[in-house]
């Protein structure tokens, strides 16, 4: 396989800016590993590259699917596989992104789960309006006893994505993980690097970037996104600071109120990416932002 460099990082930690520098200075396309980043629906909310940066350099998989999709990592997989498939030997890949399930498929590999019918999947949210969450994880909890142990009673969307699969296919996404998607990318001919700020520049970072956001037009952003009246069970509707200015929206809280949600909940997921990263993901680089270009230049050297 060919060498590949893969940059991941808690939110706002400096991931994008590193990968287009390393872009240009070492001939490479950057390839998103952002499960929001996908949607283009969210540009500024998810703070996807701006397109005088996606002009600089080739920017792949971002922006390319509709919020009213259920992206899986099994198409995120599919996708890169086709990229690095097509990408000619001088262009370098640079994967960046937060997603750490993307990184490990990328890595290790995935179950190859089919594409469902999108009938199945609104029959379900149907049955998830009128019925509950608790009625549907007891349903799982008899039909896939092994993967109801492994979700909480009240996670709507792995209940869903579990009870999809089986009605989908017939079988539990246990078994389909015993027939799984081979790696994109090998682990060991490529320089993995985790940005990982400390924790009070990344909270200063994180409301920062927020602020920029309502400037460019997040709050637009989403009120068009909300006229489309999609389930708010996508992955699209649950992006950081979707549901909070949602509410703004709605009237039922200030802007100042739906900003300090937006903030507490990235600051939130970005301590847990921290902690994801540190417990599954062996053998990656955790440097300072800055040091990120000079880290990742002297593990293509080795």
């Amino acid at each position: 396989m060919r060498k590949a460099v893969l940059i991941a990082g808690p939110t706002a930690s400096g991931k994008s800016a590193l990968a287009l520098a390393l872009a240009e200075r070492l001939g490479g396309v950057i390839i998103n590993a952002d499960s929001m980043q996908v949607y283009r629906d969210l540009r500024v909310l998810t703070a996807r590259p701006s397109l005088e940066e996606e002009a600089r350099v080739p920017h792949l998989l971002f922006g390319h699917v509709d919020a009213s999709v259920n992206y899986s990592a099994g198409r995120y997989i599919a996708d890169a596989a086709r990229i690095i498939a097509d990408l000619p030997d001088a262009r370098l890949p640079i994967f960046v992104g937060g997603t750490g399930l993307y990184f490990r498929a990328l890595t290790s590999g995935l179950a190859a789960i089919p594409p469902t019918d999108p009938a199945i999947r609104d029959r379900l949210r149907a049955r998830l309006a009128s019925e509950g969450v608790e009625a549907l994880h007891a349903e799982l909890a008899r039909r896939d006893p092994v993967a109801a142990s492994r979700i909480m009673p009240r996670d709507r969307s792995r209940i869903l994505r579990a009870l999809e699969v089986l009605d989908g296919t017939g079988r539990t996404i246990a078994e389909w993980h015993r027939d799984g998607l081979p790696p994109v990318i090998e682990p060991d001919n490529a320089a993995k690097i985790f940005l990982n700020p400390g924790r009070e520049e990344l909270k200063a970072r994180i409301e920062t970037r927020f602020a920029g956001m309502l400037r460019e037009g997040a709050l637009d952003e989403v009120r068009a996104l909300a006229a489309r009246q999609l389930p708010d069970t996508l992955p699209a509707m649950k992006a950081h600071g979707v549901p909070w200015l949602c509410r703004h929206l709605r009237g039922e809280i200030s802007l100042e109120e739906a900003a300090a949600g937006s903030i507490m909940d990235t600051r939130r997921y970005a301590k847990r990416q921290v902690t994801w990263f540190r417990n599954q993901m062996p053998g990656w680089t955790s440097v300072a932002p800055e040091q990120g270009l000079a880290a990742v230049e002297t593990l293509m050297q080795t």
